[in-house]
């Protein structure tokens, strides 16, 4: 017995024994909402006072608007979690906004450049490549140099003073000079070579002081060890012009023999031929000089006038070569010598040439071949040599002569007292107050 009670079947409902689908049904009618265009997340409101416990009221957008029932729990007008300006989503309360990437993004034509770090970077970049040359370039004329005179076969030598100094040396040296050059630079063609210009130049803390050695002064040749056979040769009490010593046994008897009639020890050596010194002047494109009294020289080639102008290589060695142009023909010209060398010194130990490898390159490049230097003497003790040259120069030091006190058959003796004295204070690094012809 059925107690449900009895329903008519009109064949619609799901009770029907016919198999027909189910129909469209009809909905109440819904009024959509006009839709709004969408609008960027709002950054997070700040509180706004009010009643205790009620929270503020929000407007406009969708807020207080039509619910479809459809929704996740989000609140119309309140990003959901996750989504774009939502909580734990991008741009949402306390994530700071993300930039869009693509066209308008870090990569994309509207990005500024940013200039300072490039500039930074490139700075970089340019200053290590410097560094690397200039290193480089060191390295490189360091091994060139012709490291040639053995200091340690002088025997019988000074003490060692509180200054550090050098035998500069100017050889007539023409190795390597063809006849085109050689008669261009009035060099004229002997073999072999002699000193052209002799000078100690003493380094000290207390002042640079450069010492003009005649090469006419008459001087002892004392025992010594010839360099290249080792032989012992004693002294004989033979006087003659400094120059003689150089033309005897080389370097090394030279630097004995200064050493022997000053007192005073030498700590380098450095000589430069013809050849080298014209070069060094050109590849620093010349060097001014202030010339106070105009002279000229057939064998030197020298034609100068008075007044500031710029030498080449060709007139600087002229200049420091003239003797004859001179009624005291050597202590005038060792006076050229010491300006001429002073103003190159000035003009080649400065930051534009010594930290500029592609200066510098030239430079150590033209001089190289004909530099000779003791085996102890590097690149540093070079620069020291020019920078105190520049200084005396500048007026950091004195030049002079070595002090003379007569003549004996033509050569020039020195005056004893005054050499003791001066080398004296050279030695304790005192200020030198001998002053020389």
């Amino acid at each position: 017995m059925n107690d449900w009670p009895d329903r008519r079947d009109d064949g619609y409902g799901r009770g029907s024994a016919q198999a027909r689908p189910e129909g469209a049904q009809r909905m109440p009618h819904v009024q959509r909402q006009p839709q709004q265009p969408q609008r960027p997340p709002r950054p997070p409101q700040q509180p706004q006072p009010g009643r205790p416990g009620v929270p503020p009221q929000q407007h406009g957008g969708y807020d207080g608007g039509y619910d479809s029932g459809y929704n996740t729990g989000q609140v119309y007008g309140t990003p959901a979690v996750g989504s774009p300006g939502g909580p734990g989503g991008p741009g949402g309360p306390g994530v700071p906004p993300q930039r869009p990437s693509g066209p308008s993004g870090p990569s994309g034509p509207g990005h500024a450049p940013d200039w300072g770090r490039r500039i930074k970077i490139g700075s970089i970049v340019l200053v290590s490549a410097l560094l690397v040359t200039t290193v480089g370039t060191y390295f490189w004329a360091d091994s060139k140099v012709r490291r040639e005179v053995d200091l340690s076969k002088v025997i019988e030598r000074p003490k060692e003073g509180d200054c550090t100094t050098y035998l500069i040396v100017g050889s007539d040296s023409r190795e390597g000079m063809s006849d085109e050059e050689k008669k261009k630079l009035h060099t004229g063609s002997a073999e072999g070579k002699r000193t052209d210009s002799m000078m100690i130049l003493a380094k000290c803390s207390s002042g640079n002081t450069m010492i003009s050695l005649p090469r006419d002064s008459d001087v002892e040749i004392p025992s010594f060890v010839g360099s290249e056979s080792g032989k012992k040769f004693p002294a004989q009490g033979r006087r003659v012009k400094l120059n003689a010593a150089y033309a005897e046994d080389g370097p090394e008897l030279l630097v004995r023999t200064v050493e022997h009639n000053t007192g005073l020890r030498i700590d380098h050596y450095a000589e430069i031929g013809f050849a080298g010194f014209a070069n060094i002047v050109d590849a620093l494109g010349g060097v001014e000089l202030d010339i106070e009294k105009g002279f000229k020289d057939e064998k030197s080639g020298a034609d100068f006038q008075a007044g500031k102008q710029t030498l080449n290589g060709e007139q600087s060695l002229a200049f420091v070569r003239t003797r004859y142009a001179f009624a005291e023909s050597d202590l005038q010209r060792t006076k050229n010598q010491q300006k001429f060398l002073s103003a190159l010194a000035s003009q080649a130990a400065t930051p534009s040439t010594i930290v500029n490898p592609f200066a510098l390159y030239p430079m150590l490049g033209a001089g190289l071949d004909t530099l000779i230097v003791d085996k102890d003497m590097g690149l540093w003790d070079m620069g020291q040599m020019f920078f105190a040259m520049k200084g005396i120069n500048g007026g950091d030091g004195v030049s002079m002569n070595m002090p003379i006190s007569g003549q004996r058959g033509g050569n020039l003796v020195w005056d004893k007292a005054k050499v003791q004295q001066l080398v004296k204070e050279i030695q304790n690094d005192e200020k030198v107050t001998v002053r020389g012809q």
